[in-house]
C-alpha cells in the first residue's frame, strides 16, 4: 500500500428522486474540481417537506481526494 496524503471537504447534495441520486450528484460535481476522490463518508441525510410529501432529498458528505 502506497502512502497518500489527503485532502478533505465537505459537499451537499440534493435530488428530487433519492439519496443515492443526491450521493452520485453531489460526488460528479465534486470530481469536476476536486480531481482524484478516493472515499467519501455520508455524515447526514435530511429533506425538504412539500405539501405533505418528500420533494428533496440532502445528503452531506465528507469527500477526501488526493493531494498533489
Amino acid at each position: 500500500m502506497s502512502e497518500h496524503v489527503y485532502q478533505k471537504m465537505e459537499i451537499v447534495g440534493s435530488s428530487k428522486v433519492s439519496i443515492e441520486d443526491a450521493i452520485k450528484k453531489a460526488l460528479t460535481s465534486a470530481a469536476k474540481s476536486a480531481g482524484k476522490l478516493r472515499w467519501f463518508e455520508v455524515v447526514e441525510t435530511r429533506g425538504y417537506i412539500e405539501k405533505g410529501a418528500v420533494a428533496y432529498y440532502q445528503v452531506t458528505l465528507k469527500v477526501g481526494s488526493t493531494a498533489e
